[in-house]
């Protein structure tokens, strides 16, 4: 079992949770961020440092997404989710609901390692004279000191003798529930009440019929962009099914060229290397028929009478 006692404390332990807001409520930027802090055990003077690392880096903006942890302290680390997945996301709860989203693939992984004392003091004493400084010369320092720690966690990846702690967290998206959709379960909730009482359509006030349209409308949008995306996604296997028909057609007619010039090769071959060919046969059957007819006019095939068989043959016959 790995030895944890050097490993960073990570908070939340288990899985990081991003709320996912519409852009259009109130008191909310709609960005999609979580926070994860980073907390030294205590049990040690050695400074610790830590790399974020995740299966979606084009996904989610992590600040920082490394750096050192000094004895005693703590360091925030903000993940922020990228607004265009963020869309992807909630058009995907629109159409299936939570369950779509219930099954997130997204990992983060924490690593943490213990670096050299000056080192480390030497890297968090510049990094605080860096947070106060914002002229060109202080991006060019800060630059210079993420690239001593990445090259850190490089010889350190690469099989140098320092141990590493992973922990991994798994991430959850759950969806707010929007202020107007309250409104509208709300009002959906009593307008129903209403109608059970007055059962017609026609008793209802503007209000209620500008809600209810509003209702079916907005389900209309949902079921059109449902429909659009299936209809996309089945032109998508028709041509996709076509190019494979094509092809097996292709490959077909082509063995069957194969085959026919395999069998005629196979004839032709056969013709050359085996037995008399018809018209051979033939030839020499009209040669010995014209033989035969010229001896015997000739009366000199009486040699044939010392035949085995043939001479046999002709005493029967005589």
């Amino acid at each position: 079992m790995e030895d944890m006692t050097y490993a960073l404390e990570v908070s939340p332990e288990n899985a990081l949770q991003f709320i996912l807001t519409r852009n259009d409520e109130k008191n909310s930027d709609g960005t999609a961020r979580c926070v994860m802090t980073l907390t030294h055990p205590g049990n040690s003077n050695d400074y610790l440092a830590f790399k974020v690392k995740t299966t979606q880096p084009r996904r989610y903006l992590v600040r920082p997404n490394q750096g050192i942890v000094a004895p005693g302290t703590s360091e925030t680390v903000n993940i922020v989710l990228v607004e265009k997945d963020k869309q992807m996301l909630l058009q995907s709860f629109d159409r299936l609901g939570q369950s779509a989203l219930d099954h997130s693939k997204d990992k983060f992984l924490v690593q943490s390692c213990i670096v050299d004392e000056p080192f480390a003091k030497g890297y968090v004493a510049q990094k605080a004279k860096l947070n106060d400084d914002h002229t060109a010369e202080g991006v060019k320092a800060g630059k210079e000191l993420a690239e001593s720690l990445t090259s850190m966690w490089n010889a350190a990846s690469s099989g140098e003798d320092k141990q590493i702690y992973n922990k991994k967290l798994q991430v959850r998206h759950v969806v707010a529930p929007s202020v107007s959709d309250g409104k509208s379960a709300s009002s959906g909730t009593s307008r129903g009440v209403r109608l059970s009482e007055k059962t017609s359509l026609e008793n209802m006030k503007p209000e209620q019929m500008f809600l209810e349209i509003s209702s079916l409308r907005r389900k209309y949008d949902e079921l059109v962009t449902f429909s659009v995306n299936l209809t996309a996604e089945r032109d998508i296997l028709n041509n996709t099914l076509e190019q494979t028909k094509r092809e097996l057609n292709r490959e077909i007619a082509k063995g069957q060229k194969d085959a026919k010039v395999e069998s005629a090769d196979a004839t032709v071959v056969a013709g050359k290397s085996g037995g008399i060919g018809i018209i051979t046969f033939l030839f020499l059957a009209v040669f010995i028929f014209l033989v035969s007819v010229k001896l015997s006019l000739m009366g000199k095939v009486g040699f044939l009478l010392d035949a085995p068989v043939v001479g046999d043959l002709m005493r029967v016959e005589l």
